[in-house]
């Protein structure tokens, strides 16, 4: 991609809310709205890291592990009030190895290995709350690594959200059978990496949220990552006039656990 192509584009005049619900517009109290949004790909100095910290909103923030400022980036993000999650390489069904950074889960792997990558991630990440998968799409339809990888989580009290880069994931199926909440990516924001794009993405988080209460979404640090910096900085007070309420993963995997009070030993630490 052309430089020109993350050149900040000239504001965009026209509302991106136009043609919907004017209900959702109204501050109403009865109707709950909850936005959270996940920012993948920290730990490596990326482009945009700065720009995303500072946005006015609660954050979910996607570390990656063994990279140069996984650890400064955890603790800047938990010091800034957002949640803090492990960005854990899995092994996609396509794209190549080096992509996946240092402690990779493979499918070759025994359950001790992947056991063993777990943990030390774990304890490379500070603050972290929960897990979401870094590609992955081979990996999250394997039941037997995936089932490993969710009890290590069940095991330190952290939840595991399914970014979705497999429609065949098996993820939501093994949590419902060990207790877990089960949360998963509604929308990608930034696939394309230009502010009017991620605009539109954010115009289909107000939609799904007129049908739903809660709505998770994916952007990215890197190479698009002042682009979705920007995009989210100019509609947040917008989507906060209508009502929207920014929420980290902690939050919403704790209200899917009430949700079930019966299941026992969800993977979350209740309030």
């Amino acid at each position: 991609m052309s430089p020109q192509s993350y050149a900040l584009e000239a504001p965009i005049e026209q509302n991106v809310f136009e043609g919907l619900n004017p209900a959702a517009g109204m501050l109403e109290t009865e109707k709950k709205q909850r936005l959270a949004i996940i920012i993948d790909d920290f730990g490596n100095d990326m482009k945009g890291t700065d720009e995303i910290l500072d946005l006015p909103v609660k954050l979910t923030v996607a570390v990656m592990p063994f990279l140069r400022t996984s650890e400064r980036d955890a603790r800047k993000a938990h010091e800034k009030g957002h949640d803090v999650i492990i960005h854990l390489p899995m092994e996609p069904k396509q794209g190549k190895p080096e992509w996946l950074g240092p402690g990779a889960i493979l499918s070759n792997m025994t359950d001790r290995e992947v056991r063993e990558k777990v943990e030390a991630a774990i304890k490379n990440i500070p603050y972290a709350v929960g897990i979401n998968n870094h590609m992955g799409s081979k990996v999250t339809g394997d039941k037997r690594i995936m089932g490993v990888i969710l009890d290590v989580c069940k095991e330190h009290g952290l939840f595991f959200v399914d970014s979705k880069t497999n429609y065949r994931s098996v993820v939501g199926e093994l949590c419902e059978e060990k207790g877990l909440p089960q949360l998963y990516n509604d929308i990608f924001l930034d696939d394309v990496h230009t502010v009017n794009h991620v605009t539109t993405q954010l115009r289909k988080v107000q939609e799904r949220l007129q049908q739903q209460e809660t709505c998770v979404t994916i952007g990215h640090v890197g190479v698009g990552g002042l682009m979705t910096a920007e995009a989210l900085k100019r509609q947040i007070p917008e989507m906060r006039k209508r009502g929207i309420r920014f929420v980290g993963m902690q939050d919403v995997a704790q209200a899917r656990a009430k949700e079930n009070p019966g299941r026992p030993g969800f993977g979350v630490t209740l309030p």
